[in-house]
């Protein structure tokens, strides 16, 4: 009887304990899966763009040198950077267009959202103050939540030499709200001065595949890689304007950006990038195959649309009055130009972007002379679509299935 008892008062007491806990399908809701948005703002000290310059920043990217011919003529010395690359005359050739705030154990810093690498690395107080410069520079004595990751260090080079490297340490990243509380924070204990130069980006979120991430002797993932198992769906998507304004938003589809639905492409991710074949184009709605047809890689961080040589030529071919001016960087044309529909294949969708968004930037302060959007890649294996193709066509990166899904833009 006694024994009985007891088994009917801990039966009891299980009901009642199992009666106070929260629903476990609600909890799970609440604190795992979501969504969030992060504002994407144009730069405030770039008063006006320039085309060359965000041309060279790509390449220097990329590691594309110009061609024989451009480089025959090219810019001048004023423009020009040192053997080492890592001088330019006019700084806002190494700025970063969009920026971002994003929140390190605390500390805010205005951060450039990059498709095309994977390192999240900040300007941090390790660097001498010379080279801190106008930069917000983390300070990770100031954080409560850092842990340095001892050995660990990260060295990012571009094509140029120009590069940024330092250590490594876990913190917890804030995004819009949301937190991975052990990202891997790359912090600078060197820059080359073409990145001292942008005084108002303090470091680079990448958010193309970790495999490609810098940091020794175990490379570390991406802050998306992270939280993707928390989101209500392993996504993130890219509404980019050309004016002052876009958005990056985490884990869900606003269906309202765009018209019609998503056509949806696999990737490529053995190089780290969102890559893709891209064989073909439309010029004013003639398609035409692209002979060349290099793959092609979707890049937040790069403002122009980089397409093969044979591309560019074809496209502007149907501008009147447009040449390709070493001098001036590239493709330029009468700003008063009527200016072609272009579209690129991004698989089997092809990626339209109408000609009244095709113009980057006026090249000279009469805005007679404009610098096209489009430009060729320099004879590079590698078709790089920046800003010139995310402004017109709304872009979700599908982290679970490794797809890119394409439509307009409403």
């Amino acid at each position: 009887m006694h024994s009985f008892r007891v088994a009917i008062l801990l039966v009891a007491l299980l009901a009642a304990v199992v009666l106070a806990r929260p629903a476990p399908t609600k909890t799970t809701q609440t604190l795992a899966k979501r969504s969030f948005k992060v504002p994407r703002n144009l730069n405030p000290k770039i008063k006006r763009k320039d085309g060359a310059a965000a041309m060279r920043r790509a390449m220097r990217k990329f590691g594309i040198k110009h061609q024989a011919a451009a480089a025959a003529a090219a810019t001048p010395a004023s423009n020009a950077t040192n053997e080492n690359g890592e001088v330019a005359a006019n700084p806002e050739e190494n700025e970063a267009l969009f920026l971002s705030p994003v929140k390190i154990g605390g500390q805010t810093m205005n951060m450039d959202f990059d498709t095309g690498s994977s390192d999240l690395w900040v300007f941090s107080t390790q660097l001498s103050k010379q080279a801190i410069g106008g930069h917000a520079a983390f300070d990770s004595a100031k954080s409560k939540s850092f842990q340095a990751m001892d050995g660990a260090s990260f060295l990012i080079t571009y094509g140029d030499g120009s590069g940024a490297a330092g250590n490594v340490g876990l913190d917890t990243v804030d995004i819009g709200g949301a937190t991975v509380t052990k990202q891997a924070i790359e912090m600078a204990t060197a820059v080359s001065q073409s990145f001292q130069q942008d005084t108002n980006t303090d470091g680079l979120v990448g958010l193309a595949f970790s495999k490609i991430n810098t940091v020794k002797p175990q490379k570390q993932k991406t802050f998306f890689d992270n939280i993707m198992k928390d989101l209500d769906q392993p996504v993130f998507t890219a509404d980019l304007t050309n004016d002052t304004s876009g958005t990056y938003e985490f884990g869900t589809i606003d269906k309202s950006k765009f018209k019609g639905e998503l056509t949806y492409t696999a990737v490529d991710n053995s190089q780290g990038f969102w890559q893709f074949p891209s064989k073909s184009f439309m010029v004013d709605g003639q398609k035409m195959t692209n002979t060349k047809g290099s793959d092609a890689i979707a890049d937040t961080g790069t403002s122009l649309l980089m397409v093969d040589d044979n591309v560019a030529k074809a496209y502007y071919a149907k501008v009147k009055g447009a040449v390709n001016d070493p001098q001036a960087g590239g493709f330029v044309y009468p700003c008063d130009a009527v200016m072609p529909d272009i579209a690129v294949a991004v698989g089997d969708y092809m990626a339209n972007i109408p000609g009244d968004q095709v113009t980057f930037a006026p090249v000279d302060e009469a805005n007679t002379t404009c610098f096209g959007g489009v430009q060729g890649n320099q004879g590079s294996d590698l078709q790089i679509f920046g800003d010139t193709m995310f402004k017109a066509q709304f872009v979700a990166f599908n982290g679970g299935n490794q797809s890119l899904g394409m439509a307009p833009k409403n």
